[in-house]
This record gives structure tokens, sequence and C-alpha cells, in this order.
């Protein structure tokens, strides 16, 4: 029986007065001229989208906003559960926070994110953390007002994980955190259950949202000047499954790349099981789509990916690659890779190598296996060293230098149009992307970031190119 999920328009009716008396309680309690706001976003993009909604309804409440903890009369970390070694940096960082609130007492301090969606998570920020007064989870994001003033008013620690994934919330307010380049979430959670990921736990089952409201954000996105666009769901390719009138995710990226005006489109991620020789036919006609691919392996070892519960094997895997490289030209490939499965060999890592070399990928996202309490892999054998996982991890990182190395010096003396993001230094050098995700250092006035312009390459190293902007 399918699933039902229900959208709801609800935010202004429901929270909006909220925003309205945080903003009163906070003309009390504010230091300064303003009140003011940090907010620190661990982990995916996902959580950064998640991070630009709570500063959009803080706006609405009279915050501003600075990119230090010192000043700030309420202080948010929006935490990542994906991997150990985040989870140990928020843990440092909100410990840190004690002698602040002692200084200033009536500092609120908060976390939200999927950390908080773990129980055993939450019971530790409880005991070890008393100066911390607000905790949420990821499917309350659209109560984060009235939580906020339940926390401001009742001087009361306030927690609250709320498991409901059955609705989708329209109408929150959004802060984004740039001006040409944004992030579009199309769907929320996961329904594939790899055995290593904690994502399905945290962010709920798989829901997507309305392509009308989809297309209408696209638009205005599009209409205010946006250049660089990424679609955001935790497997955007199996967009549309929940929806009533269902629609797969090569339709929607094809009606959202049919918009008039100058932009690159994006997506991420995308799972190789549910990518579709008809979503890369859609990717080679288009006008907008990005030549560029992520698509996650995480091993070359079918033997290993039975056990990941990843749904397809070394050969489908290469079967989609190859239709790819077949259709789009000088295609993008880039990937993730775990190295040290739980009962992986030397031998299983070593077809990942053979893997590697033969897609030759862009860029990897490299990490050695990382636990996740409450995974089935978490409970897995696992005899190989900590010291052996990071030998083979140097190996690895080593093999996609060289093959990065090659790809970069195979560009010198080509034009490719690229969007200028940001400086770099004082030096007049400006940091530059093209459609296929490769930085591009050149050196021109500030006045060009946030627009397209072609740069022939002079150089390459094994990860940057190098060139002049072409006049």
């Amino acid at each position: 029986m399918k699933e039902k999920f229900r959208t709801l328009n609800d935010f202004n009716e429901s929270q909006s007065e909220y925003l309205d008396l945080v903003y009163e309680i906070m003309q009390d309690r504010k230091r300064g001229e303003k009140p003011i706001a940090f907010i620190h976003t661990y982990g995916c993009q996902q959580n950064v989208a998640d991070g630009e909604h709570i500063k959009g309804m803080l706006s609405k409440a009279g915050f501003e906003f600075e990119d230090k903890p010192d000043n700030a009369d309420f202080i948010l970390f929006n935490t990542c559960a994906v991997r150990e070694h985040a989870e140990d940096r928020v843990f440092g960082n909100v410990g840190a926070l004690k002698n602040l609130k002692r200084k200033y007492p009536r500092t609120l301090i908060a976390l939200c994110g999927c950390m908080m969606e773990q129980k055993h998570i939450a019971e530790r920020m409880y005991k070890s953390f008393p100066y911390v007064g607000l905790v949420f989870g990821t499917h309350a994001l659209h109560m984060f007002p009235e939580l906020l003033y339940r926390a401001l008013s009742s001087g009361k620690r306030v927690y609250v994980r709320d498991n409901d994934d059955s609705m989708i919330h329209e109408g929150i307010p959004l802060k984004r955190d740039g001006n040409f380049k944004g992030w579009l979430p199309i769907m929320y959670g996961c329904n594939n259950f790899c055995t290593y990921c904690i994502v399905p736990y945290v962010r709920g089952r798989e829901r997507s949202r309305e392509k009308s409201i989809i297309l209408k954000e696209a638009r205005m996105m599009i209409e205010s000047g946006y250049k660089d666009i990424t679609l955001l769901g935790q497997n955007v390719n199996s967009y549309g499954k929940t929806l009533e009138n269902r629609t797969s995710f090569s339709e929607l990226i094809r009606e959202v790349d049919s918009i008039e005006g100058d932009y690159w489109l994006r997506f991420m991620t995308s799972h190789p099981k549910d990518c579709t020789k008809e979503l890369i036919d859609t990717i080679a006609d288009s006008k907008h789509i990005s030549k560029h691919l992520h698509l996650p392996f995480q091993s070359g070892s079918s033997r290993i990916l039975k056990l990941m519960n990843r749904h397809y094997d070394r050969e489908k895997y290469l079967e989609i690659v190859n239709y790819a490289k077949s259709k789009i030209p000088d295609v993008s490939l880039t990937s993730d890779v775990i190295v040290g499965f739980p009962g992986e060999t030397y031998e299983d890592f070593k077809e990942t190598l053979s893997l590697i070399r033969e897609v030759e990928f862009t860029s990897l996202f490299t990490f050695i296996y990382s636990p996740r309490v409450g995974t089935p892999a978490a409970e897995m054998d696992d005899p190989i060293s900590a010291e052996e996982k990071s030998k083979w991890f140097r190996e690895l990182l080593d093999v996609q230098e060289e093959i990065a190395s090659k790809r970069c010096n195979s560009m010198v003396g080509t034009t490719q149009k690229v969007l200028v993001e940001a400086e770099k230094g004082k030096d007049n050098t400006l940091n530059c992307r093209t459609s296929g995700n490769i930085i591009v250092e050149a050196k021109a006035s500030a006045d060009l970031v946030g627009t397209f312009q072609q740069v022939e390459i002079t150089e390459a190293g094994n990860w940057i190119l190098k060139g002049k902007f072409k006049e």
C-alpha cells in the first residue's frame, strides 16, 4: 500500500505569532542595539539549507547575525550525525561555551539537526551540558519559533525529538547565505537503509515536495539572479515516488531546465540503483544542467556492496558510468568512497582501486568507515586495525591524486566557462568553478564575482587549474 504524505502550508498561521513574541522578549534580553544570533552548521548541504530556514525565522524575529559567538544573544549549532568526527567537534564546541554562558547567563544556547534525533546523544546533552537550553531534531524545524519562545519565556530547558516524518511543512521563512549560488531541497529522508548509514533514522522516510512548489521556487531564484542552483535530496533519483501524482526526477529536472535564464542546474546526491538512462539522456540534452554527475559507489567490491545493502554491484555501476561517458562528452564524475567497511579485506579494497583507475574520477570524497550507533554495520565484525585502514586510505589518495593531476593537465590550453565565486586573497586572485565542478584560479577585479566568464587554462595542479580571463 502506498504511504501517504501530507504537504502543509501552515507556517504563517501556526508559527508567525511566536516570532512576534520572541521579538518582544528579545527587546529586554538583547545585549546590544539588536539581538544577535550565531548559527554554525555542520555536515551536508541539506543541513545548510535547514540553517537558511532557521536564519529566515530569526530574521523575522528581529535578529542579526555574526560569525563569532562572543556577542551573541542566541547560539545554535546545527549538527551532523554521519561521522563520529563531526559529533566530537560539536561536543567540544559546546563545552567551550561554558565560560561564555557563565559570563552572560541570559544567552540561550541551542542545538538542532541530525545528532539530536539520536536518543543517546540527546540524553548525553541533557546530562553533561546543563547550560544548553534548547534541543530539537530535524523533524521539529517547522516548530522552531514556538520552541524558541518556550525556552526564552519559561527559562526552562526545552528538548524536543519529533519523529513524525509523514508531513512536509511549506512556507517557512528563508534567508539564503548567498545571492548567486543557492540550495533548493526537493525531497527529505531516505528509504535505502544502507547498513552503515544513520540518515534514514535521523531524517526519516523518503518524502517529496510538490513539483509545482519546486518549480515556483526555482523560477524565483532564477529571476532573482541565481547562477548556480543545486537540487537537494538524500537520494534525488527517487524523487516523486511519494507524490499523489507521481513524477520522475528526470521529468522534474527537464521542467526546471526549461525555465529561461542564464544559470547552471546541479543536483545531489544520486544513488546508483536509481540512476536511469533517461536521467543521463536528460542531462545530455539539457541547456542548463551541469555536465557533472556525483554518483557515490562506496566500494568497488560487489561482495562489500551487498554487505552495505546498496542494491547494485560493480558491473551495474560501471554500466551506468560507461553510458554517461558515451552520452555526455567530457562528463565530470565524482563519487564517495568508504575505506575499511566491516569485513572488507585488502582484496576487496584492491577492487575499489581498480574501479577508480577504470572510471578516472575528477575527484573523490573519501572516508575511513565510522561506526554509527543503531546501524546494522555497527554490529558487524571489524577485524582490520585502524592503522591498516589508514594505510589503505593513503594508497587510495595517491591513486586518485595521480588521476586528478592527469585530468587537470589535459585541460591546459582549453577555454572553460566558469562561475566566479569569490576572492581568494588580496592579490586579485579569484576562485572560479567550471560546470564540471573543477576549481579554477584566475586574476581579475572582484567585480566579476557572481558572473559567468570565459577562462583560458594555462596551468594545472593536482586538484585545481589556473588560467586567465578572456576579454
